[in-house]
């Protein structure tokens, strides 16, 4: 049987199955400022949606750390509405950041329409009713098309371009896991939620950064690292777990259950080399169980606040996450807690002092 969740696991599973797609966090921005207003001094958004939730140093200097973490969910806009008279309609899809369309087929959606929520299915075609050629194609975001059961007409009518389309998953604890849709980012944006609300009367002033469209290209972030302009970043972000078989050891850039990724690089980003050995001798100090993330593919918002306004130095914390950008994504949840204590600590132990310099 598994254990008690080690965290709130109700306002995890509210930012996890809450909407919120690349440009339209709305809903999503909502719950953040709700929480922030309880943890921090006070809290603003910009003309992008970012927030951010500032708590006032009280230490000497005027050092700040920013904390950054995504709120947007990879999703869909709907491209055109297809169908004739007399018959059913359906949506054809673009898609809202990076999507395996091998995940898609058979999956339940939600439209978010002016007048309110639609549910639909991705359709799939019995495969006894396909030829050959057609088994062995491969999929396509473009071929996806969605069918919310009513005549094309009526869909006509409810449903516009530029509607926005969501996948719908709950959020489930399994075993030691925690498993559903948009733990990327929603996992790290939580925990970063967690961390405001653990800390009081810090010495750096810290920045708790809920950031717009990464999905897209770190938007929001390099936005925020001109607005915001810390002294000393770190993003938060999932990573890579491929402890699963088909995978060799090498391949599986972190495990599910051996604690808080650090990471060293990624697509985007190498991070800096005294803040990442910093988190490191933090969580050894503090008993956290910790790996190391080394990550061939994929950028984070760590990228964004790196040279935006000049160098900065950059580091990040990841959760390891099994079967990213699907509907069934999975993080330990110790691992969770691990990432939470980490980036508490880091931050309580920062007055500046540090010399982050090369």
């Amino acid at each position: 049987m598994a254990s008690e969740t080690p965290f709130d696991f109700e306002l995890l599973r509210d930012l996890t199955e809450t909407s919120g797609v690349p440009g339209y966090e709305d809903r999503v921005r909502e719950l953040v400022v709700a929480e922030l207003e309880e943890s921090v001094d006070h809290v603003r958004t910009d003309a992008m949606g970012n927030v951010v939730g500032t708590l006032e140093g009280d230490g000497e200097t005027d050092f700040s750390v920013g904390v950054a973490a995504h709120m947007d969910e990879i999703g869909f806009m709907v491209r055109h509405v297809e169908g004739e008279e007399d018959e059913y309609g359906f949506l054809e899809l673009e898609p809202l950041g990076g999507w395996d369309a091998r995940v898609l087929k058979a999956q339940r959606v939600t439209v978010h329409t002016d007048d309110g929520d639609l549910p639909g299915v991705i359709g799939s075609p019995p495969p006894h009713t396909l030829d050959e050629a057609e088994r062995e194609k491969t999929p396509a975001v473009e071929d996806v098309f969605v069918d919310v059961g009513i005549p094309y007409e009526e869909l006509e009518e409810r449903v516009a371009p530029g509607d926005l389309v969501t996948m719908d998953q709950t959020t489930e604890r399994v075993g030691e896991t925690v498993t559903g849709k948009a733990l990327d980012d929603r996992v790290c944006l939580f925990a970063m939620l967690e961390t405001a609300r653990r800390i009081e009367d810090p010495d750096a002033t810290i920045h708790f950064c809920a950031t717009v469209q990464e999905e897209v290209g770190l938007r929001g972030a390099k936005a925020l690292g001109v607005d915001v302009d810390p002294d000393l970043a770190i993003a938060l972000d999932v990573t890579v777990a491929n402890d699963v078989p088909g995978f060799d050891e090498g391949e599986h850039v972190t495990r599910l259950g051996d604690g808080a990724a650090i990471k060293l690089k990624d697509s985007s980003v190498l991070t800096s080399p005294k803040v990442h050995k910093r988190l490191q001798s933090v969580a050894d100090e503090e008993g956290i169980e910790q790996q190391l993330e080394i990550l061939p593919a994929g950028g984070t918002d760590t990228a964004g606040f790196q040279n935006t306004a000049g160098a900065k130095p950059v580091g990040a914390i990841s959760i390891p996450t099994r079967y990213l950008h699907t509907v069934t994504e999975t993080a330990n949840v110790d691992d969770v807690a691990a990432a939470i204590d980490l980036l508490e600590a880091f931050l309580v132990s920062e007055d500046g002092s540090h010399d982050y310099s090369l």
